[in-house]
């Protein structure tokens, strides 16, 4: 696969009343064309301040994306786009998933007319192909009766169906690359496995990237590609998922999966991660998972760990993979 996005040193801060809140540190990684790359890590880690970053939405002030960050796009960094170029690139090129569907749409206009509205502004369409072609995609994501449909309100539709309706505005323009941010985190698990297989599938009919934002990794196993864990605005551990369920390597990706339930589990009892996340108005010099950390050492609260290579494409951020640590070890 050929590489299509590219983030490098992705720095994105918060000015507020109490100082410069920094919520992504340093990120990199890049999302392969076709692929499915998660990004994965609890509430506050930095992951929708990085998909928000990638579609251009961080609104300034009191946002700053930092002049270092690099967000390469076909060989060209988004973040020197002209306000035409954004326009162009938002929706047709790379659109999103918004977690909560009833707060992205419009309240106050039919469905229909939000669709297709994408379709005018991107394509060179009439008005009554761009109705057509919004119907025909309502239909795609598994909406029945389209055609009724899109003469209806947000409001008239289930929790399931207006995630459904993101989707299908989300796609209805052929974006190469489609974020989808915590999509299924509002609705039950007989819904979020819809919604999982339904992106799968127009996925794999439109060769689209996808970027799937989530907290729970039980929702990604048979779906991504690549999977980076996000901790305290850092990608602390990357790799395929097989490397990732099977063979973790920091502690935090360790400690996330004890919290994950099993059919195996039996009585056992789920393990939470203890404590809280740094602070990010004034972060730690060490390793930002020090203070939660089992395995901690003395070193890991003075200085961050580099990216430690443990396979082919699978890195983690530890100092555990330092040779001393690993000669002590043996």
């Amino acid at each position: 696969m050929s590489k299509l996005l590219e983030v490098e040193n992705l720095r994105v801060s918060y000015h507020s009343y109490a100082g410069e809140v920094q919520a992504v540190r340093g990120v990199s990684f890049t999302a392969d064309e076709g692929g499915t790359l998660a990004v994965v890590g609890e509430s506050g880690c930095g992951k929708s301040v990085t998909a928000r970053s990638i579609m251009g939405l961080i609104q300034t002030p009191p946002g700053e994306i930092k002049a270092d960050s690099h967000i390469w796009y076909k060989g060209k960094d988004i973040l020197d786009y002209t306000e035409k170029e954004w326009r162009a690139y938002r929706g047709a090129e790379c659109s999103i998933i918004f977690q909560d569907a009833l707060a992205a749409l419009n309240p106050t206009m039919k469905i229909g007319r939000q669709i297709a509205e994408n379709v005018l502004l991107h394509g060179s369409a009439d008005r009554k192909q761009a109705w057509t072609e919004a119907e025909n995609m309502l239909g795609m994501v598994g909406i029945p009766e389209p055609g009724k449909r899109m003469h209806q309100y947000p409001h008239e539709f289930s929790g399931g169906m207006r995630q459904r309706v993101m989707i299908a505005a989300a796609l209805v323009c052929g974006p190469k690359i489609v974020i989808a941010d915590e999509p299924t985190t509002a609705l039950d698990v007989t819904i979020q496995a819809d919604i999982i297989q339904l992106l799968k599938k127009l996925q794999s009919e439109r060769n689209t990237t996808v970027l799937l934002i989530t907290h729970d990794l039980g929702i990604v196993a048979d779906m991504a590609d690549k999977i980076i864990v996000m901790y305290a605005g850092e990608v602390v551990e990357e790799g395929t998922a097989s490397d990732i369920f099977y063979h973790p390597g920091h502690p935090y990706t360790k400690a996330l999966l004890k919290a994950v339930p099993r059919l195996d589990m039996g009585e056992q009892e789920l393990t939470p991660v203890e404590g809280a996340p740094p602070d990010s108005i004034h972060p730690p010099e060490g390793c930002p998972f020090y203070e939660r950390c089992e395995s901690a050492m003395c070193l890991c609260g003075h200085r961050n760990p580099p990216a430690y290579t443990l396979g082919r494409g699978h890195r983690a951020s530890c100092w555990l993979y330092h040779p001393m640590a690993q000669s002590r070890r043996e």
